[in-house]
Order: C-alpha cells, then sequence, then structure tokens
C-alpha cells in the first residue's frame, strides 16, 4: 500500500473538518441554526458555553472578590441586607449592589428581595471544602503570571508563581516560614485529596505505609484513621518536619509514624514499608526527577510492595477541564513539573520494574486520580 493510500482516510477526515468548520463559522448558517427546531437547542448550549469561556475571567474575579471581603461567611449565619453588607465591606451600595447580582447569577448567592440576600447551595458547599478560600486567594498570584496569555505560552517568561513555590526545588535550605505556607496550604486541600484516594483504593493488609513528600501529614493521618493496625513513614525535606509533628500530634497519631527527614532528588529512601504513597508528588516534577524517583520507590520495597500515585492527571486522548484545562497551566506556571495522562504514568512505572499497574477510577477526578502498580516476585 502507497503512503498516498495509508493517509486518504486521514486527508478525508481532514477535509470533512475543514468544510464542517467554513459552515459552522458562517453566520448565516448560525442563525439558521438558532431558529431550527432540530438544532437550536445544540446552537444555544454552544453559544451560553463559548459565552462563558469569554466571561470566565469576570467570573472568577467575582467568586475571588467574595472571598476577600469575606462576604460568603458574612452570610453563612443567616441573610443579609445591602446596607449591613456594605457597612461590613467598607464597599458603597451600588457598587455591592453589582457584586451581589454577579455572585447570584454565577449561583454563589441567592437574591430574596430586593437589597436582601442569602447564600444558595454552592456558596455553602464552597465555604466548607477545606483550603479552597486560601487556594481561591493564591490564584491572585497565577492571574498575574496568566495577565500576558500570548507570552506566557510564548516565551515560558519568569513567574510570580514558581518564585512563591521554592520549596519544590527541593534540598535543605528551605526556610522554615516557606515550608510551613507550603505545608499549611497543601495539607488544608489535602483532606479532600485523602478521601477521594482511600475511598478508591483500600490499605487492607498494609502493614507499614512510606509516604514520600507527605508534607505535614495530612494524608497520612487520614490512611492511618482507616487502618488503625498500620504504621508508617513519613519522608520529606528537614523543613516540613516540625509542621509534621505538630501534625501528627494533634491527631494523637505520633507514636505510630517516623519521621525521615531528607530529600529523594539525592538520597535512598526509608525501607522497611510494604506500601508506598506518592500523594501530588510527581507532576510538581520534571520527568527525569520522576523516572529517579520512581526507581528509587521500585528499590525501597519489597517485592509484592504496592505503590500508590494520587495526582490530579492529565486527560491524555480525551482531555478533560480539570487536568489539561487548570493543573497543566498551573504546573507550567510553576516551571517544574507537568500533569501527565494516567497512561504515561503507567508508562513510567512498568519502565521502573512494576506490574499490574491499574488506573482507578474515582468519584471526583477533579480532585485527584489515583494510579496503583505492584512490584513483581
Amino acid at each position: 500500500m502507497t503512503d498516498t493510500a495509508r493517509s486518504s482516510p486521514l486527508r478525508a477526515g481532514i477535509d470533512w473538518l475543514g468544510w464542517r468548520n467554513r459552515i459552522v463559522a458562517r453566520p448565516g448558517f448560525q442563525r439558521w441554526a438558532a431558529r431550527n427546531p432540530l438544532t437550536r437547542g445544540h446552537a444555544r448550549k454552544d453559544g451560553e458555553a463559548i459565552f462563558d469561556l469569554v466571561a470566565g475571567f469576570v467570573h472568577s474575579q467575582v467568586l475571588a472578590a467574595l472571598i476577600e471581603l469575606d462576604i460568603l461567611n458574612l452570610l453563612r449565619p443567616g441573610p443579609q441586607t445591602l446596607d449591613d453588607l456594605a457597612l461590613a465591606t467598607d464597599i458603597v451600595r451600588p457598587r455591592l449592589e453589582v457584586l451581589m447580582q454577579a455572585g447570584a447569577a454565577l449561583g454563589l448567592l441567592r437574591r430574596l428581595r430586593p437589597g436582601v440576600y442569602a447564600l444558595a447551595r454552592k456558596g455553602a458547599a464552597l465555604t466548607g471544602v477545606p483550603g479552597l478560600t486560601a487556594m481561591i486567594r493564591h490564584h491572585a498570584v497565577l492571574y498575574r503570571d496568566l495577565a500576558d496569555p500570548a507570552a506566557f505560552f510564548r516565551d515560558a517568561p519568569e513567574t510570580e508563581l514558581a518564585r512563591f513555590w521554592p520549596y519544590v526545588f527541593g534540598g535543605d535550605g528551605v526556610a522554615p516560614d516557606v515550608a510551613r505556607t507550603y505545608s499549611d496550604l497543601m495539607a488544608d486541600s489535602q483532606a479532600l485529596v485523602a478521601d477521594e484516594t482511600l475511598a478508591a483504593v483500600s490499605l487492607r493488609g498494609v502493614s507499614h505505609l512510606l509516604d514520600v513528600g507527605g508534607g505535614s501529614g495530612a494524608f497520612l493521618i487520614a490512611a492511618l484513621r482507616t487502618e488503625p493496625n498500620m504504621k508508617a513513614t513519613l519522608f520529606d525535606l528537614p523543613a516540613v518536619g516540625p509542621a509534621a509533628q505538630e501534625r501528627l500530634g494533634a491527631a494523637s497519631l505520633a507514636d505510630r509514624v517516623s519521621l525521615v527527614a531528607g530529600s529523594f532528588r539525592d538520597q535512598s529512601l526509608p525501607d522497611g514499608a510494604d506500601a508506598i504513597s506518592l500523594v501530588r508528588v510527581l507532576y510538581d516534577h520534571a520527568d527525569a526527577t520522576v523516572e529517579d524517583l520512581l526507581k528509587k520507590v521500585f528499590q525501597a520495597l519489597p517485592a509484592g510492595g504496592r505503590l500508590i500515585v494520587a495526582e490530579p492527571m492529565s486527560g491524555g486522548a480525551r482531555p478533560e477541564r480539570a487536568g489539561d484545562a487548570y493543573f497543566a497551566i498551573y504546573t507550567l506556571a510553576m516551571g517544574t513539573g507537568r500533569t501527565r495522562s494516567s497512561e504515561e504514568i503507567g508508562g513510567l512505572l512498568r519502565a521502573a520494574g512494576f506490574e499490574q499497574v491499574r488506573t482507578i477510577r474515582t468519584r471526583r477526578a477533579f480532585v485527584t486520580s489515583v494510579v496503583t502498580a505492584v512490584k513483581p516476585f
């Protein structure tokens, strides 16, 4: 078969897509589709989705303003009048009303009657997600990095976000206050990741879990509570130790956890564990670092030992919003790692020697995805 013949199906597909795109882009076709009973539902849905993309930056800033002004928390006890909210936020009533109307349009607030607002279900749920309001405040850094999006993608500029997270570069010289900022922000949101991961993966039968890059121990605390007879080791940079010791002590679990200070970049992992967890670790690092880490994980595990990888992942062949339109861009701004698909992570695990590689569906993939593997006998 000639190259021309082999490429003809692809050529035909490209030609069809080009024809389709030209037709759909015509204003006359769009007017017809909006009137036709068979197509107007799709046309309206596509139009609304496009407008949401156009207005998305403003929507995110409305959310940021509601958080920064503490309006969601002010409404948690019950409805408030615009006059009371204006006094509490030091914003004149006409401008505040614009913000409150926008919040209601986005489903975060409810307008009960003129001048009176309450939390909507979505807004109430947002205030109950650990660490989410802190992350929304933190997004101001990412917004500044994306102020010139074309330059961001074209030029790989030095970003404020990369300076914000010096922790991820590793080493013993990380200042304690920087490490605490990182660990607190990560630990607050780690509760959701732990819930999703442990709902998808059972630790039954694990006698000793090593959590690599475990920060202040949020995931280990959740894991130990599911398996009361399990011991654990937390391996992370020395600067993280005090926060981990404090958090584990407050959870009355310090006697079940060994804290080992170190960097997986330049030393081996502690041995003695029959399972190792990498929770939101791989996507912080470049491919060479990940490949080296997975080799060290393989060496540290006994035959039959298990590895659990939990982090946001790309959709790969089927791009998805959380992994590809948020976390991929966030890690690009960090400048140190990238989101990978479960298939790509599986390939890295097999290259390191693991078998029985499985992608496990979680209830909320926008929180985390999970891949597990086993060291062969």
